[in-house]
């Protein structure tokens, strides 16, 4: 018979003596609990699984569309020459507010004043001679009646034998020749008339172009660099000479996914729809505006519609450019069930929750969830007001466990 080491043997023995405490311990014991706990990681006394909780409640939340946005000016004029000369005065500042007809730069006005004065000089030449032209019709009015009256009084001596056929045709000449006289002065005074309307328009024409020098602003608003400077030629075909932008007020555009059309189109056949906008890491309040303008056509390859809010701007918080955190509100849904976000968790068949009975029983229940409002998010079905759902420690259930709460919401 073989002997066996000492150690082996007293080993063995510490081994089965273990075993058989294990085994002996009764149920309800620390022993027993401490084993229980350990089973699902984290369970309360008796097997009970520890979690946190909240009550189903009811509140009135927005209904909301989140976006970054970008402000764009209300209007962007580029101000350009449209005559050719001299910058010869600045009158503004680069980056200096504006209102509608200030004047902004002056271009030499000297050959256009030249201009004014030539034309107003071949007016009043033209309208001497319409009066000259009037006087002659008179005179030549006048002799061809008193011609064509010589000729009739000589015709009849004529016919009655007094006067030779000489005498007689040299009198009907001679009124022939009075009556084209006045069909001369006639014409005379119409191209005279013509000649006038032409300088008549010729002087309003180099008015026009006198006016151009002077460079006024069309819109109010802020300017932008001054690309050239005073003293510069500038001509017709040059880039503008300044930009302004409207900025009271501004847009700001933005865009939504597609399949939210519909719903947008709804609420604002209702009224208008508020537009909210900030400046990001601005602490102030948002900028309140209006939605104003929803894109014809959805962009295919982002598929998104595009949106714009219009805002007054009081402050000047909006500049162009900027990018925005933008929300658009469609409505106020009231009574609406919520619970926080933790309690809705998503498996292979959708979303679920925890439900805790008066039992202190965990279920577990399909829910439907809707738009999401900061820590909180709708349930839409599956969920009853007052009921109490688990919040965290849901990994260590399962359905039909007993829990115990560690507080929490409604807990």
């Amino acid at each position: 018979m073989k002997h066996i080491p000492v150690g082996v043997f007293f080993l063995a023995l510490l081994f089965t003596a273990g075993c058989s405490r294990q085994a002996a311990a009764p149920q309800g014991s620390p022993e027993a609990a401490t084993k229980g706990g350990r089973g699902r990681g984290g369970a309360g006394r008796g097997g009970a699984a520890l979690v946190s909780t909240a009550t189903v409640t009811a509140t009135t939340v927005p209904v909301e569309i989140r976006a970054v946005g970008n402000v764009e000016a209300f209007s962007t004029i580029r101000v350009r020459a449209q005559v050719t000369g001299q910058l010869t005065k600045v009158y503004i500042q680069e980056g200096q507010d504006v209102k509608a007809g200030d004047l902004l730069f002056l271009i030499d006005p000297r050959p256009y004043d030249e201009a004014i004065r030539q034309a107003e000089a071949n007016l009043a030449r033209n309208t001497a001679l319409l009066r000259q032209a009037e006087a002659n019709l008179k005179r030549d009015q006048a002799q061809e009646q008193f011609a064509g009256e010589q000729a009739a009084r000589y015709q009849k001596l004529f016919t009655e034998g007094v006067l030779s056929k000489q005498q007689t045709d040299q009198y009907l000449s001679d009124a022939a020749v009075r009556k084209e006289a006045v069909r001369a002065s006639q014409a005379a005074i119409e191209s005279a008339q013509a000649s006038i309307k032409a300088d008549t328009a010729a002087i309003s024409n180099a008015k026009l172009q006198r006016s151009y020098c002077e460079i006024r602003a069309p819109i109010g608003g802020r300017t932008g660099d001054l690309l050239i400077k005073e003293g510069n030629l500038v001509r017709v075909t040059d880039a503008e000479l300044v930009t302004i932008r409207q900025i009271h007020p501004v847009f700001v555009t933005f865009s939504a996914p597609e399949n939210r059309l519909p719903e947008i189109r709804r609420y604002m056949a209702s009224g208008k729809l508020v537009v909210t906008a900030a400046p990001p890491g601005d602490t102030a309040a948002p900028e309140n505006g209006t939605l104003s303008f929803v894109d014809n056509t959805v962009d295919i390859t982002t598929g998104s519609i595009r949106l714009k809010g219009t805002f007054p701007n009081a402050a000047n918080r909006l500049w162009p450019g900027q990018f925005v955190n933008v929300v658009l509100r469609l409505t106020m849904l009231s009574g609406a069930r919520v619970v926080p976000v933790r309690a809705v968790q998503i498996g292979q068949d959708g979303e679920y929750a925890y439900v805790v009975g008066a039992d202190r029983v965990a279920e577990m229940r399909p829910v439907v969830t809707g738009i999401r409002v900061g820590e909180e998010v709708v349930v839409q079905k599956g969920l009853e007001l007052g009921e109490v759902v688990v919040t965290e420690g849901q990994l260590r259930l399962a359905p039909g466990m007993r829990v115990t709460t560690r507080g929490g919401r409604g807990s």
